[in-house]
């Protein structure tokens, strides 16, 4: 890649500080900049290396304003991240060498339909009536099974499993070793032992959806697990039969989601975040890393801790367990003060 900030501003309509016809061939971190580099400031914790930086073109927000002199020509645009996001998908989709066809090697049922223009990776299988769309792009060991339908422009990565019956998006992305559509945890107790109820239904991911490396996403017990349209989850991530996932909700590694929740759009489940089954988490929440939420919460509502707190409640309850060894030393002084004024009254 080589690009001027002339040819970058027009493509984020962003503004130029400085030199109109700096180039630059390579992106990098702010800390790590270099001549010939492009790299952003979102973050205001990583300000000070904006001072330090050998970057050539950095992009920054519009409403930033530099506490120092910055040696690099400045970029201002709505969203730093967002404008570098664009850029490199730009960048990646000049790069990316579009394969068709079929390896050899691979197995695909004579009732499968698989677009002209996608292709098909050594030793994939790919299983009776399932289609795949155009331009997808299916890599070696992964398994489509039966009845599977998956979208256009889609990428599977190596080691995938999606299970008979469930339905992929177009643009969607589904990283190596995830499973899609794997029994649901149900069991039904009888007596001492549990007797298993058939998950009889599928997954269905909607249109531009990402799934993180060994995710599961488990089917429905009757009816569809719901992925909407604009997810993005981690690596790791567990969601359990019947689930539904809000529209352009993001989960970050470890969290999971039990049976039959209903999760709105729009929310953001920080790490190894937990949710009980059958509640229904409203849009726009927010729940922090490590939190178990155990009740329905409302709309625009930020949690944190086990039992979930609202983070106002969470920060007051934290200040006061820190000081219980405090309380604790005083309860035990009154104590003692109240049976010495006993004893004296008694006496």
């Amino acid at each position: 890649m080589e690009f001027s900030a002339e040819e970058l501003a027009t493509v984020l309509n962003g503004k130029i500080e400085g030199n109109p016809k700096e180039k630059v061939n390579r992106f990098s971190k702010i800390e790590e900049g270099g001549e010939g580099s492009l790299t952003f400031l979102a973050n205001p914790k990583y300000e000070r290396y904006l001072y330090q930086s050998d970057a050539s073109i950095i992009l920054v927000n519009d409403d930033f304003t530099p506490t120092a002199p910055v040696r690099a020509t400045l970029i201002r645009v709505p969203n730093a991240y967002a404008a570098l996001a664009t850029l490199m998908s730009m960048v990646e989709q000049t790069q990316q060498e579009h394969r068709t066809g079929i390896h050899p090697s691979a197995c695909i049922a004579a009732s499968a339909q698989v677009g002209a223009s996608s292709f098909v990776g050594a030793m994939t299988v790919v299983g009776e009536h399932a289609v795949i769309g155009e331009r997808c792009v299916v890599h070696p060991f992964a398994c489509v099974g039966n009845h599977v339908t998956i979208g256009d422009d889609t990428i599977i990565y190596p080691h995938v499993t999606l299970y008979d019956r469930s339905t992929i998006g177009q643009r969607c992305i589904i990283h190596a070793g995830a499973v899609i559509g794997a029994d649901g945890f149900g069991f039904a107790p009888e007596g001492q032992t549990y007797r298993k109820i058939p998950q009889t239904g599928n997954v269905a991911l909607e249109d531009d959806v990402e799934i993180g490396a060994n995710t599961a996403i488990d089917r429905a017990v009757m009816g569809s697990t719901v992925i909407r349209r604009g997810v993005k989850l981690d690596n790791l991530i567990q969601i359990g039969h019947n689930a539904e996932i809000g529209e352009d909700t993001v989960m970050a590694a470890q969290a999971g989601v039990a049976g039959s929740v209903k999760v709105g759009k729009h929310c953001m489940f920080a790490g190894q975040t937990g949710v009980a089954g059958h509640l229904h988490i409203g849009d726009g929440v927010v729940i922090a890393a490590q939190s178990g939420v155990m009740r329905n919460l409302p709309p625009n509502e930020t949690v944190m801790g086990t039992p979930s707190l609202r983070s106002k409640d969470f920060f007051r309850s934290t200040a006061i367990f820190n000081r219980l060894p405090e309380v604790y030393r005083t309860l035990n002084r009154l104590q003692r003060e109240v049976e010495e004024l006993k004893s004296k009254i008694t006496t």
